[in-house]
């Protein structure tokens, strides 16, 4: 007979991890609160609009297709892809400038700013392929449960080579000397939880899968991977159960025995298992459906945890066509340092933000009527703010569209025929999230690897963890790693 599992929750992490423990036999049962897969990654359809909610980038596609490969299949199988130039768009404060996925034409660029730049950005990416090659080859695969999984001769040779003991702003600034070019560079990182001084070196890898990897659109949306690893799913036999959320988590002396679910329907429904995979909010696992005798971490362990930032988020749809807009739009017209001062150490409300204007409609008409521009809107602000309030919501979207007006020449709140927001207060109420955050733990030296809240309960010997709060950390791919991850140690455990 075989084994039975249930994954709480359908993002990318728990869908993974569902396919892959149903590839090893198990029968596998995922159960989601909402009434479609993809947790944070979900989609919705409004007056002609078509909205993805969460992740809006679309890099490193090698693990997309690793990942589906695993399987005998394809991205190709599901969706198309089309590479995007340029990759985005920066607004300054007093200029403009597309970054081409030409590699040859990016390095014209840089030289144009600075001479000489060009040269250094080919040595730059030399030693950032070599961190990504070690990174995504190695690093990301590891469970993260003793220090000892890192005493690898590979990762004992390069360890100096991964810079993991500077900082991303000092290896940046022995490159490049531009203003412009170092925000270019330091962007990548700004949602990893820290300022460029404070954040290793290491990452200096998401510029190489930036610049050599790519940005690209899957057609249909971001929304097209969910339902391409939905379908997997289905196909390996995984069942699902939507619109029933998980209140409890049933347990023994020291093992999980079943989980306790309610729906619209049925208030208490019990579905019994020989392991169970938390794909939801680790915090929320832990302190809501778990004894407090059986959890892993105190309050005071989660108290001290550094967060990545949360988002306040802009659904927008325009009766009209916006001339000369890219895909990708980064407003760096206020100050970087300033914005990140105010959401990584005083912990405010930011006074000048940044933000990003994701506009899917430039490519891929089907996401909006006719004549019309489907944009999503995204301001990184800290994690677990109060006063999340529809005045403050208010105020920060005429601020950027203002600023978007003017740096574009053309009207657009006039144009507004459809909005709707979501900030740090949603992310509480439909995902549950640990301090309303969007991205999960800071990525910070001592929250890496073994340092991140273990993938496998230290209580509960079939309890496991998968998703952003654990390794490998957030992010879409690092996401399918972590389902892989997690699977593998599910299937260790039980020989």
């Amino acid at each position: 007979m075989k084994r039975k599992l249930i994954v709480i929750g359908s993002g990318f992490a728990g869908l993974s991890a569902a396919s892959f423990m149903a590839k090893a036999g198990w029968e596998v049962t995922v159960i989601e609160k909402h009434q479609t897969p993809g947790g944070r990654a979900r989609q919705f359809k409004a007056e002609g609009f078509v909205f993805d909610m969460g992740p809006s980038w679309y890099w490193m596609p090698e693990v997309f297709e690793r990942y589906f490969n695993l399987f005998g299949r394809n991205v190709t199988d599901f969706y198309n892809l089309q590479r995007l130039d340029p990759s985005y768009r920066i607004y300054g404060s007093d200029d403009c400038m597309d970054v081409p996925a030409d590699f040859t034409a990016l390095q014209q660029l840089f030289d144009s700013l600075e001479p000489g730049s060009g040269a250094r950005l080919e040595k730059f990416l030399a030693e950032a392929a070599f961190k990504y090659k070690v990174g995504m080859g190695k690093l990301v695969f590891k469970p993260g449960r003793s220090v000892r999984e890192f005493f690898d001769k590979d990762l004992a040779a390069g360890i100096f080579r991964l810079d993991v003991f500077s900082s991303m702003r000092s290896h940046v600034a022995k490159y490049f000397s531009h203003p412009r070019l170092r925000e270019l560079m330091e962007f990548p990182v700004l949602f990893l939880g820290a300022m460029p001084d404070k954040i290793p070196a290491l990452y200096s890898l998401m510029n190489f899968a930036d610049i050599k990897g790519g940005t690209w659109y899957p057609e249909g949306g971001m929304y097209s991977i969910v339902r391409a690893m939905y379908e997997l799913a289905l196909d390996l036999g995984v069942q699902f159960r939507f619109g029933e959320e998980v209140t409890q988590i049933s347990v023994g002396l020291d093992a999980v025995n079943g989980v306790v679910t309610r729906s619209d329907f049925v208030d208490h429904h019990y579905y019994k298992a020989d392991a169970v995979i938390g794909g939801a909010d680790y915090h929320h696992i832990e302190t809501s459906l778990l004894p407090a005798s059986h959890r892993s971490y105190s309050d005071r362990y989660w108290k001290k945890r550094v967060m990545a930032p949360g988002c306040l988020l802009y659904y927008v749809g325009l009766n009209k066509k916006l001339s000369n807009l890219s895909h990708h739009s980064l407003f760096f017209d206020t100050s970087f340092e300033q914005h990140g001062r105010e959401i990584y150490e005083s912990r405010q409300w930011p006074s000048d933000p940044l933000f990003y204007v994701s506009a899917p409609s430039v490519t891929d008409p089907a996401c909006a009527p006719p004549g019309h521009e489907n944009l999503f809107f995204l301001i990184p602000v800290a994690a677990g703010l109060e006063q999340d309030t529809e005045e403050r919501r208010e105020h920060y979207f005429r601020q950027i569209v203002s600023r978007m007006e003017k740096k574009l020449g053309q009207p657009i709140a006039q144009h507004i025929v459809y909005r709707k927001t979501f900030a740090n207060s949603d992310f509480v109420h439909e995902y549950n999230a640990f301090r309303g955050n969007a991205y999960g733990l800071a990525n910070t030296l001592r929250q890496t690897a073994f340092f991140k809240p273990s993938c496998r309960s230290k209580k509960l010997d079939n309890l496991f963890y998968t998703g952003q709060l654990t390794v490998p950390g957030p992010g879409v791919p690092p996401s399918l790693i972590s389902g892989e991850v997690v699977a593998g140690e599910v299937v260790k455990a039980f020989g």
